[in-house]
């Protein structure tokens, strides 16, 4: 049995404390994770973050650091945002670390990303308009503010326990097929939205945020696939050409 969990990335959003940084790549490498990301840390590489790793300096050593989260997550096809509670106002699945870990176990062939926010302030509503699903560590509703070290070890630790037996061979992967869009193609999926509707006059050009993010919420709720983004993309370009003609 293979103790490595394929697949799963970390990605961590600008974060402030270097020793989070090294606690977080020993959670991982303790429980079989070996895909970090960092967005923007403030203070990395650092000797804190080296001594705080121990033996998973080498985890250190592969991490990516990246300039922006849509680039951390670009060839992921199903990415998670955490939260220290549910949520009322982002219109997608949210589901407890149990039952996300569960989603993932069912689903072995998405490239998951799995991303926690900055120590002061958590993710920001533009982080998780990103993000399709919502997973969050239920807790004392008087205080329930987890370290993000800590946070990051929960997760880890659900992931060993419902995975490790349970790892996809390549072959269960080939057969069963990515059913979700990279973020890349959903991204380029919703620019050419946006475009098209502001050619159509929808859309004004200097104020479309906030109907754009309804309707990002509309296709999170929808949880459209690979093949469905596709032809969404194929719709609009038919309109467009009509639109030429």
């Amino acid at each position: 049995m293979s103790a490595k969990l394929p697949n799963i990335r970390i990605v961590l959003l600008q974060t402030y404390h270097p020793g989070n940084i090294g606690a977080v790549a020993r959670a991982m490498k303790t429980m079989g994770l070996q895909e970090l990301y960092m967005v923007n840390p403030k203070k990395y590489p650092d000797p804190e973050a080296t001594s705080r790793a121990a033996g998973a300096v080498d985890l250190l050593e592969s991490a990516v650091l990246v300039n922006s989260l849509e680039e951390a997550i670009a060839d992921c096809t199903q990415v998670f945002a955490t939260t220290a509670r549910q949520q009322h106002s982002y219109g997608r699945p949210q589901r407890t670390c149990e039952q996300a870990v569960q989603w993932i176990k069912e689903n072995p062939a998405e490239k998951i990303a799995i991303v926690f926010g900055r120590e002061r302030m958590g993710m920001s509503t533009a982080d998780i308009n990103l993000c399709q699903q919502i997973l969050y560590i239920p807790g004392n509703p008087e205080y329930d503010v987890l370290n993000m070290a800590a946070a990051v070890q929960i997760v880890c630790y659900e992931l060993f326990k419902q995975l490790s037996n349970h790892v996809a061979t390549n072959e269960e992967i080939t057969d069963k097929e990515a059913q979700f869009a990279t973020q890349e193609d959903v991204n380029r999926f919703y620019q050419h939205l946006q475009s098209s509707l502001e050619d159509s006059g929808y859309l004004r050009t200097k104020q479309p945020s906030e109907t754009m993010q309804r309707l990002r919420h509309l296709f999170s709720r929808a949880e459209p696939s690979a093949k469905e983004i596709s032809m969404l993309r194929g719709v609009l370009s038919s309109l467009e050409k009509d639109r030429k003609n």
